[in-house]
């Protein structure tokens, strides 16, 4: 939040407030159970009402709607629901081909395609459809088809690059063979279809799986998925096409989150409620359909036993609903309950660290993200987490370690962050030689990484090396407008919250810190521009109205450098760099050899005002004073004065100032102001 503007900041706890999200996917899934019972209907599915009721109503549906960003989920299966109807309507016999029902359904198919690109596999629905009511599948159709086909593929495609060279689906938590593959999806088939029966232990996040192709019982499931549709088969002509549409378009439409194409995702879990959002309909559908059928039979006999039983289902379903929403309730109870269902799942303990972390409960954070480490070491994502906790907490060592250790094992691209935390780690434990290595070799990853060229150039004006800092801060301002890429690769907003920094610098205090280093290195003109510039941005820059006082002082222009002075000092009352710097100009106003300078009138109004803001004495100040009196004839008051800052610098221990006061004292008992002989 804090690189964009301020009237967005203040609007952002509204837009967080997730009771509108909720509403809309609520909303949503409501619409698609009503589209499920006209599609089924449509189709002559018996118990449309009881399938689209239990889709509704069942609980693996509610990783779906409770969570907000899995608006992706029900409103892609909007559009997918509104193309098959328009499909539908589009072959139906009519004298006159309904064409404009089929451009209808591509155009919803597109939109579907744009919520989720799992909607891909729509093709096959639309064939199963044409299948099951006994339309043939002909060359034309089939070239009805193909622009879906192109569509989706295109897309499919797409996403496949996105995930590989955008999200990163590389490495050792993505080396599944193709054997492996296939035993995890045949699995995960059965997985999603046991939770659908018997919704129980469902989990935000499921365990990880692995699969040894060596090994004969890992083919179980594969074996079982075989047998279950051989028998699907050849009970076709027992049982018709319904059956095996049903397992067809379940098979079909989760085919893309089996694990045959890796995803981002899967780095956390194989499986996800959510993933079969749209596939459990084939499976719900050919259930109510055999309760229907079957209670059907029994109605003649026993009427109250269909409404009596199906009431009872969805009751049921209710309920668990219900119970599972619970754990929506907040991200803490998310986690914990993620946990406590699944107690080595090391996302569960890397967030609910990140959650505590945000909460200021950082002993809490750090073990369990030192328990998300031990769960899963390969992933650098609770190391980095780790290491910040660590520094939160002020252990900047063992954070050190921490970032080196992650550096020994990650690969160049992926570390640009870890660079710039550890430089900044490095920076806080004084070795500043050793920060600016890291800061260095994270803008060689990313050269438009104008955070860390911000920390490089201050690094190294911190070391002496002004003329390397100058260059780093003219870089910077030619980098303020960093791509999206860099700021994702830093990780999360704990980089912000931890560190104390913004990713993108601030343009004022670049110019501000850039307008100091040309200062120290004399190039005064060159300092006003860059002083004046930053207060362009934020005129209440305290630091860069001191520093424009001083290159106003350096170039003799008296006056100017006052009134920055003085706007500083209002700006931050007590500023100690601005009490010092107005002091200083009272002093050269009361002191300065030559008379067209001197004005004590003015300086002891600067100096009282500098008073006024002042927490305690100071011995420089009252001396300052003292002077000004003297300046003004005002002898007795300066002896007070000048008495004061002497007993101030006797009580802290600085003996030099205590003499030089000694002198100035006995001018003034002689009725002598004072003179600074070393302006000349």
């Amino acid at each position: 939040t804090e690189i964009y503007t301020l009237s967005l900041h203040d609007a952002l706890p509204i837009w967080l407030d997730p009771a509108g999200y909720h509403g809309v996917n609520i909303l949503l899934h409501a619409v698609n159970a009503l589209l499920v019972w006209r599609l089924l209907k449509r189709l002559g599915v018996p118990g449309a009402w009881l399938a689209a009721a239990i889709f509704a109503l069942h609980p693996v549906q509610v990783e779906s709607v409770a969570w907000i960003t899995e608006r992706k989920n029900v409103l892609s299966l909007f559009f997918s629901l509104l193309a098959l109807l328009a499909w539908m309507e589009f072959i139906e016999d009519r004298p006159k081909p309904g064409w404009r029902f089929y451009f209808l359904s591509l155009i919803f198919y597109l939109l579907a395609l744009c919520g989720k690109t799992t909607a891909c596999t729509l093709p096959a629905a639309l064939l199963l459809i044409l299948w099951l009511k006994k339309k043939p599948v002909s060359r034309f159709r089939l070239a009805q088809v193909i622009p879906f086909l192109v569509l989706g593929g295109g897309m499919g495609l797409v996403t496949m690059w996105w995930e590989r060279y955008h999200q990163g689906t590389q490495g050792a938590l993505f080396t599944y063979g193709p054997v492996e593959r296939v035993l995890i999806a045949s699995r995960a088939v059965w997985f999603y279809l046991g939770k659908l029966v018997w919704p129980v232990n469902l989990t935000f996040s499921y365990p990880r799986w692995t699969a040894n192709a060596a090994n004969p019982l890992a083919y179980g499931w594969l074996a079982a998925g075989a047998v279950l549709g051989a028998a699907i088969y050849f009970a076709r002509r027992f049982a018709g096409r319904g059956v095996e549409v049903a397992a067809l378009f379940y098979v079909a439409t989760l085919s893309p989150m089996l694990g045959l194409v890796m995803l981002y995702t899967f780095q956390y879990a194989s499986v996800a409620d959510h993933y079969q959002y749209v596939a459990s309909i084939g499976p719900i559908a050919l259930a109510a359909a055999g309760i229907s059928t079957a209670l059907g039979r029994l109605g003649t006999k026993k009427p109250f036993l269909k409404p009596a039983l199906s009431g009872t289902l969805l009751l049921a379903l209710g309920l668990l609903t219900w119970r599972q929403c619970g754990m929506y309730a907040n991200i803490e109870t998310l986690w914990r309950v993620t946990m406590a269902k699944n107690p080595d799942s090391w996302l569960a303990h890397n967030n609910l660290g990140k959650d505590l972390l945000r909460a200021g409960q950082v002993d809490e954070a750090i073990a369990h993200f030192q328990k998300g480490v031990e769960i899963e070491p390969k992933n650098s994502s609770a190391q980095i987490n780790l290491g910040i906790a660590l520094f939160q907490k002020g252990r900047v060592d063992e954070a050190i370690a921490q970032f080196q250790k992650i550096l020994e094992t990650e690969t160049e691209p992926d570390t640009v962050g870890v660079h710039y935390i550890l430089a900044t780690a490095l920076l806080k434990n004084g070795r500043a030689d050793e920060a600016i290595i890291q800061y260095q070799k994270a803008i060689e990853i990313h050269p438009d990484f104008a955070r860390a060229r911000y920390d490089l150039a201050t690094a190294l004006l911190q070391k002496g090396r002004v003329d390397e800092a100058i260059i780093q801060y003219q870089k910077t301002l030619e980098t303020q407008l960093e791509p999206a890429k860099v700021h994702n690769k830093l990780g999360n907003e704990l980089l912000q919250k931890t560190l104390e920094l913004r990713v993108q610098p601030d343009a004022a205090e670049v110019h501000n810190n850039l307008g100091n280093a040309l200062l120290q290195k004399g190039r005064v003109d060159e300092a006003i521009i860059q002083c004046q510039k930053a207060l362009a941005i934020q005129p209440n820059h305290t630091d860069a109205q001191i520093n424009l006082g001083i290159a106003f002082f350096k170039k003799g222009r008296l006056d100017e450098a006052i009134a920055r002075f003085q706007k500083a000092l209002e700006i931050d009352p007590g500023n100690p760099k601005a009490s010092h710097n107005l002091t200083h100009m009272a002093w050269v106003l009361a002191t300065c050899p030559d008379p067209s300078i001197r004005n004590g009138v003015r300086a002891i109004a600067l100096v009282e005002q500098v008073e006024r803001f002042s927490q305690s004495e100071n011995p420089l100040v009252l001396e300052t004073l003292a002077t000004a009196y003297a300046e003004t004839g005002r002898f007795p008051e300066a002896i007070v004065a000048a008495e004061r800052a002497q007993q101030l610098a006797v009580q802290q221990g600085n003996a030099s100032l205590a003499d030089v006061l000694g002198g100035q004292i006995k001018l003034y008992q002689a009725g002598t102001p004072y003179r600074d002989t070393s302006m000349h």
